[in-house]
C-alpha cells in the first residue's frame, strides 16, 4: 500500500474511532489509566522489595550459566514496542485493547507478587529497568519476581499485534527475552513459564469485554 493511502486510511479510521462515542471515552481514559496503574505499580514495587520472601530451590536455573544479558533483553523488548505500535497504530480499537490488557496484565502481576514474596536467585545479576528505576525513585529492584512482566509485555504485544511477520519477529523477541532473563538469573524458571498465560489472560478478557459491549450496542440499536 502507498504511503498516502496507509495515512489516509489510518487518519479514516481514528476519525471513526473518535465519532463513536464509548471509543472516544475509552481512548481517553485508557492513557490515564495506564499512568496512574503504572505509578501504583511503581510504590508497590519500592514495598516488594523491602519484604523479605522465601528462595526457590530450580535446577533449571541451576544448570544454567550466568551470563549479564541486559543488552539483549531491553534491545529485544525496545524492538517489540516500535514493532507493535507500527502494526497496531492504523487500528485504534486494536491498540486500545493493547493498553487495557497491559493495565489489566499489570493489576495480576501486582496482586500475584502479593500473594508470592520471594527472595531472587543467590548468583541474580541485577537487570536495570531505567524506566521502572526512575519511575520507583532509583530503588534497584530485584524481588519483583513472580511473574516476569518482560516476558508477559512482549507476549502480550505478540497476541495484539495481526501480521504474520511481525507476530514471527515478536515470537522471537519474547524467547530471546525470556532467555535473556533467565541467564542473567533474574527470574526463577516459573516466573517465565507462567508469564505468557497471564498475558493470554488479560487479553482475552479485554477482548471479550469489548465483544460484549459491541454485541450489546447492537441489540440496544435493533431494539
Amino acid at each position: 500500500m502507498p504511503l498516502d493511502l496507509h495515512m489516509e486510511t489510518t487518519r479514516q479510521a481514528w476519525r471513526g474511532a473518535w465519532q463513536d462515542g464509548r471509543l472516544r471515552v475509552q481512548l481517553i481514559t485508557a492513557p490515564v489509566l495506564l499512568w496512574l496503574v503504572l505509578r501504583e505499580l511503581a510504590r508497590f514495587l519500592v514495598w516488594v522489595e523491602r519484604r523479605p520472601g522465601a528462595h526457590l530451590h530450580d535446577p533449571i536455573l541451576a544448570a544454567l550459566p550466568t551470563y549479564d544479558a541486559t543488552w539483549l533483553v531491553f534491545g529485544l523488548i525496545y524492538v517489540a514496542i516500535l514493532i507493535t505500535l507500527a502494526d497496531v497504530w492504523r487500528d485504534p480499537r486494536v491498540l486500545l485493547i493493547g493498553v487495557q490488557s497491559y493495565v489489566l496484565m499489570i493489576l495480576m502481576r501486582m496482586a500475584a507478587m502479593y500473594v508470592t514474596a520471594l527472595d531472587p536467585p543467590t548468583d541474580m545479576i541485577a537487570l536495570r529497568d531505567p524506566l521502572i528505576e526512575t519511575l520507583a525513585t532509583g530503588t534497584l529492584l530485584t524481588r519483583d519476581l513472580f511473574f516476569s512482566g518482560h516476558t508477559a509485555t512482549v507476549f502480550l504485544m505478540f497476541l495484539v499485534s495481526r501480521g504474520a511477520r511481525c507476530k514471527l519477529t515478536l515470537l522471537v523477541c519474547v524467547v530471546g527475552v525470556a532467555l535473556g532473563v533467565l541467564l542473567q538469573h533474574v527470574h526463577y524458571t516459573v516466573d517465565v513459564l507462567v508469564a505468557p498465560l497471564f498475558a493470554f489472560a488479560s487479553f482475552r478478557l479485554v477482548h471479550a469485554a469489548h465483544r460484549w459491549v459491541e454485541r450489546d450496542a447492537r441489540n440496544i440499536s435493533a431494539a
